[in-house]
């Protein structure tokens, strides 16, 4: 029955039963658009062919019966988002997860699936305990002390899928799980097109804190601070901050700091707090360079930073899709399915370098 995967449709698209009616020149009205929906009819060929197309789908996903579905995805921080603009959302990331999905299936060989972290260090009681959370991870996953040069990347290595969308402005992302009959729940974070490199990667960092810690005791605000330590924590390694930029610092110049924005792919005021947890700064100092940075409007959500950092971009599922056309174990027409893209386009982006 085709009555969840077409609404889900419906919902990433943003239409109501009535503008699906006109976007098929209405050739079945809302009410029956309702019911294949609720699954009291089945749609014949040349309706199915025409929700397709005006839904941007193909007919057998419509048809589909793999069974899975969105949880926990947050949207606490946009208080003005609407119910029908959360569901094109939910319905988009579903979309663009299962196919991810499809594409694992087809390459059974790979190696990304996620595996929870388990340690003492992940279960914390304070806002603090975060700090020591972040730096077990980085051990457990072999990062050493350097700067992580692509979140995106190494959050999909692994096992995490990495989604980014159009959201409102003052949304920056969400955690979120897609659950499958049978099978382990696949950990998803979503991630804001619209924001700059360094607004992503901490949004990444964050939203892993929400994966991997396991609070005690907690407040809900509690456990937003917590996580917003384990993100600085986990990009700016205290050891690696430590030997390059000293102890007890009195002061640090804009310059110094536009340096260590490009090496750490940061935000200025990111680093100045981190400096202040660190006890690199003393309070005096933080707040007189903190006092710098808000004159100047460093520390505003989206602010220009001396090096601009792209934004995130999960590469992924478009470097497997890449190599299994390569290697013959997907067609091309199959690949530029699941990319969402023309034959024209993949051939296009596989052509790219030569």
């Amino acid at each position: 029955m085709i009555g969840n995967r077409l609404k889900r449709a419906r919902d990433a698209m943003g239409f109501s039963l009535r503008e699906l009616e006109a976007a098929i020149d209405g050739l079945v009205s809302a009410q029956a658009i309702g019911k294949y929906e609720r699954d009291e009819m089945m749609p014949s060929s040349t309706v199915l062919l025409a929700l397709g197309k005006a839904l941007n789908v193909r007919p057998d996903y419509l048809l589909a019966t793999r069974e899975i579905e969105l949880t926990g995805i947050d949207f606490r921080k946009a208080p003005h988002t609407g119910a029908k603009e959360e569901r094109a959302v939910e319905a988009a990331v579903l979309d663009r997860v299962e196919r991810y999905l499809e594409l694992e299936e087809l390459l059974p060989d790979l190696d990304a699936a996620w595996e929870a972290p388990d340690a003492p260090e992940f279960h914390i009681r304070r806002v603090e305990d975060a700090e020591l959370a972040a730096d077990k991870l980085r051990e457990l996953w072999r990062l050493g002390i350097d700067p992580i040069p692509q979140m995106a990347e190494l959050m999909e290595q692994k096992g995490i899928k990495v989604i980014a969308i159009q959201l409102a402005e003052e949304v920056s992302g969400s955690k979120a799980f897609v659950q499958r009959p049978g099978q382990p729940n696949v950990p998803v974070i979503v991630v804001n097109g619209k924001h700059n490199g360094v607004r992503q990667r901490f949004t990444l960092a964050h939203e892993l804190a929400h994966l991997v810690l396991k609070c005690v005791g907690l407040s809900d605000k509690e456990e937003e601070k917590a996580a917003d330590r384990f993100a600085g924590a986990f990009l700016m390694a205290k050891e690696m901050m430590k030997r390059l930029l000293g102890a007890n610092r009195t002061f640090i110049s804009l310059g110094e700091l536009a340096e260590l924005q490009r090496l750490f792919k940061v935000s200025v005021a990111c680093l100045v707090v981190r400096c202040s947890q660190l006890e690199v700064l003393s309070k005096a100092a933080y707040g007189k360079l903190f006092g710098v940075i808000r004159a100047r409007g460093l520390n505003a959500q989206g602010a220009k930073e001396p090096n601009d950092i792209p934004p995130e971009r999960p590469q992924r599922m478009e470097r497997l899709c890449l190599r299994a056309v390569a290697e013959d174990a997907l067609s091309e027409a199959k690949a530029a399915e699941l990319l969402h893209m023309t034959v024209r386009d993949l051939n296009r982006l596989m052509g790219q370098g030569v």
